[in-house]
């Protein structure tokens, strides 16, 4: 792993250091993000928090699990410190040199950028999978009480080589080029710690005409998210004695296939009534805008919002559900054609929450029966605790695992 053994030295981790101050948080609004979509301004890279999960997905990303190959704890540690040092560098816009190693034979870069990545809203966001707590590395007491392996509800349909992965990377920006570029450069660099396990190439559409972007189906996809007041009590992990997570947050990815051609055979009111809004506005079927908060207690039996709706049964809006809810960071995604001939189309589905089990599972479970399920297939993902976020330039990611 290029530059590793440096970078330890660098950070000071013979010597144990520790106390550095923590960063603050870069953005104002949940929803709103560090920047739109076209916005070529890239995030802080240091910080309380990691980058990509108040960010708002741009218009390229991809999703990757790994599995971790590193031979032992120390070369795990290295693996940490290589992973922080290339987003770090990757996301400051630093201008390649393809001699700075003095063998012209053997750049220091892909090239695929020019001289240098320059600013296009690239972030990397890093996390850690259940499976990286077994007895490799001797991380077990380390072990985020609140990170389980990803369940399988009623009608999945998993693929084994699409789920789990010790560590997940979430790498986004505003260009398809800028986001293989960046996954190149931190896969070269840390050959022999890591291998990719899956991964999923996606994008999202802008805004048409204003609003939330769609999804393969039309519909606006996450529309209703926490606001920023409301992150400390849904989204930052909170164990209190484990203090190594706190700032981090419980990440779920879940792919999910649409059958497209069967969704598109059916009529726009039964479309309307499967989500429970008005797929033109995105609004609710009681409102007119999609910010309008559905009257559910106004309808208790249904008339205009179906009980069975999507947006009813993923977020009831009670005072028992208010805290199961979940920020959402989903993406599309197109792989060509399935193994019947169909579109291969679907949605990289990714949330973060302070709890798993209480949150993202249970939502899950209630969508149980939702007609929805009739034109989709969950078929892989994982769950990761998203790490805490850099808090200086000896910090790595990752750090307090191994004090």
């Amino acid at each position: 792993m290029t530059s590793r053994r440096r970078f330890l030295v660098a950070a000071g981790l013979t010597a144990g250091a520790t106390g550095l101050a923590a960063g603050s948080a870069t953005t104002t609004s949940a929803k709103q993000g560090t920047g739109s979509a076209s916005s070529t301004k890239n995030p802080a890279f240091e910080g309380t928090y990691q980058s990509g999960i108040i960010d708002e997905p741009r218009a390229a990303s991809t999703v990757a699990a790994l599995d971790v190959t590193a031979e032992n704890r120390y070369e795990l540690q290295e693996l940490f410190c290589t992973v922080t040092e290339r987003a770090r560098s990757l996301t400051s816009g630093d201008l390649f040199d393809p001699t700075a190693n003095g063998v012209i034979e053997t750049p220091t870069d892909s090239g695929t950028l020019g001289s240098g990545p320059g600013p296009d809203s690239l972030s990397i966001t890093l996390g850690v999978g259940a499976s990286l707590f077994d007895r490799r590395f001797g991380l077990k007491p380390k072990r985020p009480h609140r990170l389980i392996e990803m369940d399988t509800f009623a009608g999945d349909r998993l693929e084994p080589d699409k789920c789990g992965g010790d560590l997940s990377l979430i790498i986004s920006a505003n260009g398809r080029d800028t986001v293989l570029h960046a996954l190149r450069d931190i896969l070269r660099h840390t050959r022999g710690g890591m291998q990719v396990r899956w991964k999923q190439d996606g994008f999202t559409s802008a805004p048409r005409p204003s609003g939330t972007p769609r999804n393969h189906f039309g519909f606006k996809d996450g529309i209703s998210n926490p606001t920023t007041s409301e992150l400390t009590k849904l989204v930052w992990a909170h164990d209190h004695d484990q203090r190594w997570t706190a700032n981090g947050t419980y990440q779920a990815v879940r792919l999910i296939r649409m059958f497209t051609e069967f969704w598109d055979r059916i009529g726009i009111t039964e479309q309307n009534n499967i989500f429970g809004r008005d797929r033109a506005t995105g609004a609710p079927l009681d409102g007119n805008r999609e910010t309008d908060q559905p009257s559910f207690a106004m309808d208790p039996k249904g008339s205009v919002i179906p009980l069975t709706s999507h947006m009813r049964l993923a977020n009831p809006r009670t005072a028992e559900t208010d805290g199961q809810r979940i920020l959402r960071r989903s993406f599309n995604y197109e792989s060509g054609l399935s193994a019947n001939g169909d579109l291969d189309v679907g949605l990289v589905f990714v949330c973060y929450q302070a709890d798993i089990t209480k949150q993202f599972a249970t939502i899950q479970r209630r969508l149980s029966e939702d007609p929805l399920n009739d034109y989709i297939s969950h078929i892989g993902g994982g769950y990761f605790l998203a790490l805490p976020g850099v808090r200086g330039s000896s910090d790595y990611l990752g750090q307090d695992l191994f004090v």
